[in-house]
């Protein structure tokens, strides 16, 4: 058979999947601070998209946009595409448009606002003047006091008034450089003597005046030593305290028999010193590197009407509101002239609908997966965790009419505020494990308080229960579970085991 080439036309049917459905999809498993940065990019980049801030607020607002609809289009060019702030109001009338910026690129320059003031015979006014030169903002002043201090600052500061003398300054200022934002020493005294060409002994002396700073434990390069600075500074550091230190191995072992005997001490005694080892710090200068809190905002409310429903809507601020500014559109698409200038305005537009678009559908998709899982879950928002029914993707998914996909997507990283709580939509999707007595299926969440309860009820040696007895009340209670699970949620939850439970409450006895 000889092989030969020849062409041929098939006709099929294929999924293919456009770079605009892509980033429709990946849309939707943005998080609300996520997407907002990727809107505010969206409208850096493309000129045609706009804000909706609402009807314009003042009159001289209104003025200005009506003397920017009036001005000519003739010389609109690209550059005057992509410089332009649009901030008309889509589909507006004249007299309703709000206010708008106009092109930067022909507007006034320095020098002729200089002209201009001094024409005039005012002052130049220097307060719009940017951040270049030597000219510093209030607003950097009011920003560096009130921002808290760091830890290296608040080393620095103490150090300007600790009198040591200009040599020892030069040593500490290099030891509080090397100070980590936990408020450990990261730095080998060998290497700093051999590069500042001192002897050890100065930078240990100097090192040994560091450590009474503020706060406590600072400038340790250890936790024995951070704790041990921290204890003397309360005259709490004793040899039966130093021993302990020594071995904080077995501390965490809670093999209290063992330091008993190397710490030469009672139980009383012992416990005593272990509660103030606890009420330490191991990292001391945490305080001063502490990131801001930031406050968690739901995507989705949940209340309760008169009625006993319940009420799901979105949280309107955490949706960008954008808008396509058609008015703007029709005014450069006249005067766009090359190829490349009407290609510019074309693909912005298109990407600007598509953007709003994918936005509502985004909102819309969000409610109604949110809304089947309240539906799902309404005996835990009636009645609490314990009521957490069993929910898997698919049924969610079947219930709207989605896919798997679309919903796992939808439940990422998004918040719904309950009267219970905020949870993460994800938190409502538990496993199932099967009834005792053939009933309905018990929620792995449900399961795990209920494990969590049976623990916090323990107030003596006796009331600890082991996995297997905990197995036995579960099964009693209708819930068909093996040992192995039990295990694996109690370390799911941080519990100790029951004999690490009982050891603790003899000891706090």
């Amino acid at each position: 058979m000889a092989l030969g080439h020849r062409l041929e036309l098939r006709q099929g049917q294929g999924l293919v999947i456009t770079p605009q459905l892509q980033q429709a999809i990946k849309l939707l498993q943005l998080s609300n601070l996520e997407l907002d940065a990727f809107v505010e990019a969206e409208l850096e980049r493309n000129p045609l998209l706009q804000r909706d801030d609402g009807p314009p607020d003042s009159e001289q607002g209104a003025e200005r946009a009506a003397d920017e609809a009036d001005r000519p289009t003739e010389n609109l060019g690209l550059d005057a595409v992509s410089d332009s702030a649009a901030s008309q109001q889509m589909d507006a009338a004249p007299d309703d448009l709000s206010p708008g910026e106009r092109a930067t690129g022909d507007g006034p320059s320095v020098d002729g606002a200089e002209s201009a003031a001094e024409q005039a015979g005012g002052q130049i006014d220097w307060s719009r003047t940017g951040g270049g030169g030597n000219f510093e903002s209030d607003d950097h002043y009011e920003g560096a006091l009130s921002r808290p201090p760091t830890l290296i600052e608040h080393l620095t500061g103490q150090l300007a008034v600790a009198g040591l003398s200009p040599a020892q300054n030069v040593v500490a200022g290099v030891l509080i450089d090397a100070v980590d934002e936990t408020g450990y020493l990261r730095a080998d005294l060998d290497e700093v003597a051999e590069r500042l060409g001192c002897g050890l002994a100065f930078v240990e002396a100097v090192l040994t005046a560091l450590q009474g700073f503020e706060p406590a434990g600072v400038m340790a390069r250890d936790v024995r030593e951070c704790l041990a600075l921290q204890l003397k500074d309360v005259n709490r550091y004793d040899p039966c305290m130093a021993a302990l230190l020594d071995n904080l191995d077995l501390l965490a072992k809670r093999d209290m028999n063992a330091l008993r005997k190397i710490c030469g001490v009672d139980d009383e005694d012992l416990r005593e010193m272990v509660a103030e080892i606890r009420a330490l710090t191991p990292r001391p200068g945490a305080a001063f590197h502490a990131d801001p809190p930031q406050t968690l905002v739901p995507d989705v409310h949940v209340r309760e009407t008169p009625g006993g429903l319940w009420h799901v809507e979105l949280n309107t601020d955490t949706l960008p509101k954008v808008l396509v500014d058609q008015r703007y559109h029709a005014r450069v698409s006249k005067g766009a002239r090359t190829d490349q200038e009407k290609t510019f305005v074309s693909d912005s537009f298109a990407t600007a609908n598509w953007l709003v678009k994918s936005l509502d559908q985004r909102a819309k998709t969000i409610l109604k997966v949110s809304s089947e899982i309240v539906r799902q879950q309404d005996g835990f928002l009636a009645y609490g965790v314990e009521h957490l029914r069993p929910l898997n993707l698919k049924t969610v998914a079947d219930a709207i009419g989605m896919h798997e996909s679309t919903v796992s997507r939808v439940t990422s990283n998004k918040y719904i505020a309950t009267p219970r709580g905020v949870f993460e939509l994800k938190y409502f999707f538990t496993s199932a494990i099967q009834s005792s007595e053939g009933g309905e299926a018990h929620s792995a969440a449900s399961v795990r308080h209920k494990i969590k309860g049976l623990v916090e009820a323990e107030r003596t040696e006796a009331d600890v229960h082991s996995d297997d007895r905990i197995v036995e009340i579960l099964k009693e209670a209708g819930v068909d579970i093996a040992r192995r699970t039990v295990a694996k949620y109690r370390d799911a939850l941080r519990i100790p085991s029951s004999v690490e439970r009982r050891r603790l409450i003899k000891q706090t006895a």
